[in-house]
């Protein structure tokens, strides 16, 4: 059976995503999926870097404001309600295109990855927080190299949220985590892929992003916190411990200045975008296309061409 297709535009955070798929949402007809572990969260928008009010408008966007910011969300959840757009979208005669920076978010849908079925452990959960805020993150990192050695390769040792769903999964399943993703690798690919990497030379991009982070304290983040705080939402949240949030909390709670923290969310933004862009490279069907050396216009026409060229051929 013929594989439906799907456009994917990837790339770390700041360099351009959201501009270029809009333009090629316009020209091929198409609606997007937001592949982004924040833009999920209703309330959430100016730290998120959503796109704009005009611009949803302008195309519908998929995965956006879809949970509260105390709800739990995971890449499974996101696996499942992404590929029921993709469907939908199809239904409607228009094609889908995928765009974000959130690596595990693209893949599982990419590549139809297999989730461990257990269901979430809270009081485990719960207790290997305990464990790392008494021990610190180290602990429960090396707990995991001893269970599950392969995951623990892959997993940053600070990526908290990761190292305690695959210590969960080791202890409640007897089996490792890294297993899951062998089975993923014998998964056939369920879409045919036109998959488009963004990329700007480092010190362009990171200027962009020092440039973001002002835009979004000069359009109120800060502001955007304070009304999450008193919404209820506590700063333990998976959610407020995002980029940019937790920063701010602490300035808020009078543990840094303003300036200190616009420079934390700035070089914590710099080192998550390397840590992407090492994420994507790994992914040989990703097509990258520099965005500096050929403009957003031609970089937009390229995807255009290239898309509408394979589609044609097949």
């Amino acid at each position: 059976m013929k594989k439906k297709p799907l456009i994917v535009i990837v790339g770390p955070t700041a360099v351009g995503k959201t501009e270029i798929a809009i333009e090629v949402a316009k020209k091929l007809n198409c609606e997007i999926i937001s592949a982004d572990s924040m833009q999920i969260y209703r309330y959430m928008d100016i730290g998120t870097a959503k796109p704009s009010r005009a611009e949803q408008r302008e195309i519908k966007h998929h995965m956006i404001d879809i949970i509260d910011p105390d709800q739990g969300f995971s890449a499974a959840d996101f696996q499942v309600m992404a590929k029921e757009c993709i469907e939908d979208i199809f239904s409607r005669n228009k094609l889908p295109l995928m765009s974000g920076g959130t690596g595990l978010y693209i893949n599982s849908v990419c590549y139809n990855y297999i989730f461990s079925e257990i269901d979430k452990d809270i009081s485990l959960r719960e207790q290997l927080k305990k464990q790392a805020l008494e021990y610190g993150n180290d602990f429960l990192y090396k707990k995991l190299e001893k269970l599950d050695p392969q995951a623990a390769k892959k997993i940053h040792p600070n990526n908290l949220k990761r190292i305690i769903r695959a210590l969960e999964v080791c202890i409640k399943t007897g089996h490792t985590f890294s297993s899951y993703e062998e089975k993923t690798k014998k998964q056939k690919n369920p879409y045919d892929l036109f998959m488009f990497g963004l990329t700007r030379p480092r010190e362009e991009l990171y200027h962009r992003i020092n440039e973001r982070v002002l835009h979004m304290i000069n359009t109120g983040l800060v502001e955007e916190v304070k009304k999450l705080l008193a919404m209820g939402y506590s700063r333990n949240l998976n959610s407020m411990q995002g980029l940019g949030y937790r920063q701010i909390i602490d300035y808020l709670d009078g543990k840094s200045t303003l300036e200190e923290a616009i420079y934390l969310i700035s070089r914590d933004t710099r080192h998550y975008a390397k840590r992407q862009y090492t994420w994507f490279l790994k992914d040989k069907n990703i097509i990258w296309m520099d965005i500096s050396k050929e403009g957003m216009k031609k970089v937009t026409e390229n995807i255009i061409k290239t898309v509408e060229g394979k589609l044609k051929n097949s």
